[in-house]
């Protein structure tokens, strides 16, 4: 095994504690000393030294990337099992039905690492991983979905925000629109947290019958197994190695960012579901991170399998690769079909018509070992077992004490003047500048989309609808919650804020909750305090989904967010998906008339942590506000009933800023003002304006469905005023507080930004 262009066996059986460790490092594994001895004892046992295959197959299964080894633990513990009985299949994606016919296919990830390396690829290649997590399942992406988290400051070694920024939103946008698949949701954070550990949080949304819904696990012997899409390249290797561990000042390796190429990815897609449409394909997978060595392996071992893979039969990028590169490397557009014999040539034949470039690579074989074969030499021998069972660890953690410190503001001198100053906030203005880059109505079953209202002053929706069916008048309702500002004070009533917002929005729109996906972002598990925050923030997801009965049907956990001694805040982003029953009863948040009643479904609270408000003071600290999954619940299924009885013209959920953001945000999009009275709320004017109560919404009702609206809804909705005119004015008993003209706030929440 002297030839270059074969393995090499690594000596490890004899080597000490520190020279594995050293082993470690320079082949780029990121296993510790505890794993290199576990693999080291594996080998002693087998009479032999591993081959490099073998040993960089065992890195990728076990990097903390594709095995959760620091968090398996606590998330069977917190969020696994959750409304366990309404979710139709998992796998790459999780399902949940959406009627008798037809299941909901959605997942969100990270791609945070690549993307602070190399934005606009590892943006671009994220869109491209969570497309084919969803035509895993068989089923057909409608919409994709992103996240982001920028910083604000320059950090030495790395690019600047602006850079990252500018590169992340296209990398989005030429991948999307090339694809041809709508992005209709998702977010814009902007913060020091975030420097220079950008967060790019993508997700997506299929629909699939569920007689063809697939499974990845392989069962039988005599599967074959067809790599079709991207040829396999060096770009993308040691990726998931990288992604499990903390950067480095200017020490990154831009190689192990994938290239992504969404014009190959468009026809795979096509392809890939005609097979499935005609019943060829026993099952699938996408080769995401780890490339080959995962997918074989997990595709085998969870079906009871063992294997045989021929690498020389690969298509190549490059003809000088070594066994190794091509066993681990993550080169995008890439799909593991696994079909019986019969079926090879049908398959074949369909990939050919697309112009895709497929190849039969190997076949499942009884036992539980894999052995992977290049020019007629046996290269890697395992057990599956032992390849895909990383040690999982219950890291220690601890729980700082929070002590909790109320700040009473003195009460502004000008509100009129805050109002606009928050309009313009970077984290309330416009995303227009990002999202009108996005193609939000290609295939045309957009009904929502990320603005509503007149046209060339559209506001912001709090959720898109998807037709996916132009026979039903069945609707996807699609969103997302996420709040790293109360993450950071409280990690528990973060993660419970995170499903509320979730939830939130998709009732704003019409629709019933039917399931979560999330995508956990943290630093270093290995510091006792970030896992103490991570356990916190699963706590607050499991009381919040658990006491809805919501499960959590897919996810991703994305550890070492951290460069030196700067790291995120540990925060969830949770991907919602509801169900609108009727598309023509779908609401948007731009008021609808003059002279309608407006209510606040909830109460504004005194508690400010977090908030929009204590940031313009430049104020860290205090409670943050809590969430009772029992009053979402009511307010919101309440709320669901009246607009089922069509009392309901506009609605819009209170978040960032609180009432005074959400009742301008609805005077953007409709050109009609709004006058209200805060003295049925009962407290001191910034809050009853400010606050950023949980649970919480403003609603236009129908002139004459007042009565039916209040006999649902009941004590939750307080009558606080009327659509009116063309200002936002404000009283607090007898006095004016603030009156500020709605063409104001239309010019500063649209170019506060400039």
């Amino acid at each position: 095994m002297s030839d270059p262009d074969f393995s090499i066996e690594i000596p490890i059986v004899k080597m000490s504690s520190a020279q594995l460790r050293a082993i470690s490092t320079e082949m780029n594994l990121g296993l510790s000393t505890d794993e290199m001895s576990r693999i080291k004892s594996y080998f002693e046992n087998e009479g032999r030294n591993p081959t490099d295959v073998e040993i960089q197959a065992i890195a990728q299964a076990w990097s903390e990337h594709c095995s959760y080894k620091s968090s398996k633990i606590h998330l069977k513990k917190y969020i696994f099992g959750i409304g366990k009985e309404k979710i139709v299949a998992e796998g790459d994606a999780g399902l949940v039905a959406l009627d008798d016919e037809t299941a909901i296919s959605f997942k969100i990830e990270s791609h945070n690492h690549p993307s602070a390396i190399e934005p606009y690829g590892g943006a671009a290649t994220g869109v491209g991983g969570i497309l084919r997590d969803i035509l895993s399942m068989g089923a057909q992406p409608i919409a994709v979905t992103d996240a982001l988290y920028f910083g604000t400051k320059k950090m030495e070694g790395f690019p600047s925000p602006r850079f990252i920024e500018t590169g992340v939103i296209s990398g989005i946008r030429d991948y999307g629109n090339r694809v041809g698949i709508p992005t209709v949701a998702g977010g814009i954070v902007y913060s020091d947290f975030f420097s220079p550990n950008v967060l790019v949080n993508v997700g997506c949304v299929g629909v699939v019958r569920k007689d063809r819904i697939r499974s990845s696990a392989i069962s039988e012997p005599g599967i074959q197994l067809i790599l079709a899409g991207g040829k396999t390249g060096r770009d993308g290797i040691h990726g998931v190695n990288m992604a499990s561990a903390e950067m480095k000042k200017g020490k990154e390796d831009i190689t192990t960012v994938q290239l992504g190429s969404p014009i190959i990815k468009e026809p795979l897609i096509h392809a890939v579901l005609e097979a499935n449409e005609k019943g060829l394909i026993y099952g699938l997978k996408d080769l995401g991170g780890g490339g080959l060595s995962s997918v074989v392996g997990e595709m085998l071992e969870s079906g009871g399998m063992g294997g045989i893979i021929h690498l020389d039969r690969v298509p190549l990028k490059e003809s000088s690769m070594k066994p190794w590169e091509i066993w681990i490397s993550e080169s995008q557009e890439r799909m593991l079909l696994a079909v019986r014999r019969e079926n090879v040539d049908k398959i074949l034949g369909i990939m050919d018509d697309w112009d895709i470039t497929a190849a039969l690579i190997g076949e499942s074989q009884k036992g539980k070992r894999l052995q992977i074969f290049f020019r007629g030499k046996k290269v890697l021998d395992l057990g599956t077992e032992f390849m895909t069972s990383p040690i999982l660890y219950e890291r220690p953690y601890s729980r700082l004490e929070r002590n909790v410190v109320q700040f009473l503001p003195k009460q502004p001198s000008d509100f009129s003047r805050l109002l606009l100053s928050m309009l313009s906030d970077k984290n309330i203005r416009t995303r227009e500048y990002a999202v009108r880059q996005y193609d939000h109505t290609v295939r045309g079953s957009t009904v929502i989309g990320p603005f509503s209202g007149i046209v060339g002053r559209e506001g912001p929706t709090d959720a898109s609808v998807i037709r996916p069916d132009w026979n039903k008048k069945v609707g996807v309702a699609i969103t997302h919650g996420s709040n790293p500002f109360y993450s950071h004070t409280d990690p528990y009533r973060g993660g419970m804020a995170a499903v509320d917002e979730t939830v939130r929005n998709l009732i704003s729109v019409g629709a019933e909750p039917l399931g979560f996906s999330d995508c956990l972002n943290a630093g270093n598990p290995e510091k006792p305090e970030i896992m103490g925050e991570f356990i916190s923030m699963l706590q607050g997801l499991h009381d919040s989904a658990f006491s809805l009965n919501i499960p959590f049907v897919s996810g991703n956990v994305s550890f070492y967010n951290e460069t030196g001694r700067k790291r995120i805040p540990t925060f969830p982003t949770i991907l919602g998906v509801g169900k609108v029953r009727d598309i023509e009863k779908s609401i948007t948040p731009d008021f609808k008339k003059v002279g309608s009643s407006i209510y606040v479904v909830g109460i504004p609270t005194t508690d400010l942590g977090g908030s929009l408000y204590f940031r313009r003071l430049e104020r860290d600290g205090g409670r943050v506000p809590y969430s009772d999954p029992r009053v979402l619940k009511k307010r919101g299924w309440n709320l669901l009933e009246a607009i089922n009885e069509n009392t309901v013209s506009a609605m819009h959920d209170v978040s960032d800023g609180g009432i005074a953001i959400s009742i301008s945000e609805m005077t953007v999009g409709s050109s009609i003002g709004a006058s209200i009275d805060l003295s049925p709320l009962g407290l001191r004017t910034d809050f009853a304006l400010f606050s950023e109560p949980q649970s919480s919404w403003i609603v236009e009702v129908r002139k004459g469905g007042e009565e039916k609206f209040l006999e649902i809804l009941g004590e939750d909705a307080i009558l606080i005023g009327y659509t009116h005119g063309s200002s936002f004015s404000v009283t607090s008993g007898e006095g004016k507080v603030m009156d500020v003209g709605i063409d104001k706030i239309l010019s500063k929440w649209k170019k506060g930004y400039q």
